[in-house]
């Protein structure tokens, strides 16, 4: 019943080889790096995008309601 959590193939010295052997940076080099990297560069981005357009609100004000 637990054989499947329990006996889990080792793949450290595969990954090993695959981070050394590569000239990419450290931030490419394990798979799905890309992606981990591109979708937070992409939250970043629009965090970023809206904290200067609420900074951008704030500064312009409200119009004078007369």
């Amino acid at each position: 019943m637990l054989n499947s959590i329990v006996y889990k193939p080792n793949h450290v010295v595969e990954r090993q080889k695959l981070v050394q052997n590569s000239h990419a940076p450290i931030y490419y080099r394990l798979p799905r790096s890309k992606l981990y990297v591109g979708s937070y560069y992409a939250i970043f981005t629009v965090g970023m995008l809206s904290t200067a357009f609420g900074a951008f609100q704030l500064i312009r004000g409200k119009p004078a309601a007369e």
